[in-house]
């Protein structure tokens, strides 16, 4: 029997506290959170945005901001996340309520906003494996996973009001380059197999003028699910990223983070995610599910591959960088320069095979 644990919030963080008095004060005045106690908690998995949970006599909220020292411009975009949810909300249910935004630096000192908490089960790299679920019911879900993304590819952007959200034409191209200067405004250290990509991508970028909604960061631990033994999506977070684009880029960033048994142990050790248990389909099983359920060719999934583990490696290097100036002083991410490193050793793997499994 499956022990999987709803999320659940925790003391807040040294160094990321808010501002509670302001913050309780503005609630109260939104929300008519009168005649009770207002707590608040941290929700402290994610290395990108903070997410905070408030509780109001039983009925709870989410605050998300972004994190201390980051560049909004490099996506963190509050104001963004909050009106592709409040977009979504009028065509899609797997996404929680938006209530409302500020910008007022006088409150919390960033950017935030407030949403529904949508309670369920989120399974992360560091969930304790007698709370993972069994064979069968791992490889049930990583088929809704996948067909999860093609039906948000699926989306009518237009009826959301989103048709404004990006800029579709060249899209592949921009994502290359933008990705590329990402990195190099990062960088800490000169790694050769990092370059080789970055160079291979640059050279070999597909044409395709087809355009979907793309979520940009869809992984397991974004994945909300139900709590009755069945494990349902029942909503999808961290829409920071999303855009208007080739769903391809999209699949490709999902297959960069699904590492399986045959990757390198170190990869595997640093718990980033759950695709190594046990039922998982391969990233080839994924991408030909993903083909019949969208009805998109596929044929050039290596460079969507590699691409989506050039994206996560400049994420990482992002936040490593961050750490290495002083402006994160959480102590998990004194290693991320060495997962930044096999990224690379991977992408450069599958370039040379033509090949996203069986790397190693």
């Amino acid at each position: 029997m499956t022990l999987a644990k709803i999320d659940k919030a925790i003391k807040i963080r040294i160094g990321e506290n808010l501002n509670e008095d302001n913050l309780k004060g503005f609630l109260r005045s939104e929300l008519n959170l009168f005649n009770g106690e207002i707590k608040i908690l941290q929700f402290p998995s994610g290395f990108s945005n903070l997410t905070y949970l408030i509780n109001f006599n039983n009925k709870e909220y989410v605050l998300r901001r972004a994190p201390h020292g980051a560049n909004i411009k490099s996506g963190h975009d509050m104001h963004r996340e909050y009106t592709i949810l409040k977009g979504l909300i009028k065509i899609y249910d797997k996404i929680p309520k938006p209530f409302f935004y500020s910008e007022d630096l006088k409150i919390i000192g960033a950017p935030f906003y407030i949403m529904e908490r949508k309670k369920g089960i989120i399974l992360r790299g560091n969930t304790p494996k007698e709370q993972l679920l069994n064979s069968s019911e791992m490889r049930v879900l990583s088929k809704k996973f996948i067909s999860t993304l093609a039906e948000i590819h699926g989306l009518n952007y237009h009826e959301a009001g989103l048709k404004d959200l990006g800029k579709p034409k060249g899209y592949v191209t921009r994502q290359v380059k933008g990705w590329i200067k990402r990195y190099l405004a990062s960088k800490t250290d000169d790694i050769l197999e990092i370059n080789t990509v970055y160079k291979w991508l640059e050279k070999n970028i597909p044409e395709n003028n087809f355009a979907t909604l793309v979520h940009n960061d869809f992984k397991y631990d974004n994945l909300i699910l139900s709590d009755d033994g069945f494990y349902n999506v029942v909503a999808i977070l961290d829409w920071e990223m999303a855009t208007l684009g080739d769903p391809l880029m999209d699949l490709g960033t999902s297959l960069g983070y699904w590492i399986d048994k045959t990757d390198p142990e170190f990869i595997q050790n640093n718990k980033l995610n759950i695709t190594t248990s046990e039922g998982n389909l391969k990233r080839g099983e994924l991408v030909s599910l993903y083909s019949i359920e969208s009805k998109l060719d596929v044929s050039d999934i290596v460079f969507y591959y590699v691409f989506g583990l050039f994206k996560i490696a400049v994420i990482v290097q992002q936040i490593f960088y961050r750490y290495k100036l002083g402006k994160s002083l959480d102590k998990r991410f004194k290693d991320l320069d060495q997962i930044v490193k096999i990224y690379g050793i991977m992408g450069k793997k599958a370039i040379e095979k033509n090949n996203i499994d069986n790397l190693f």
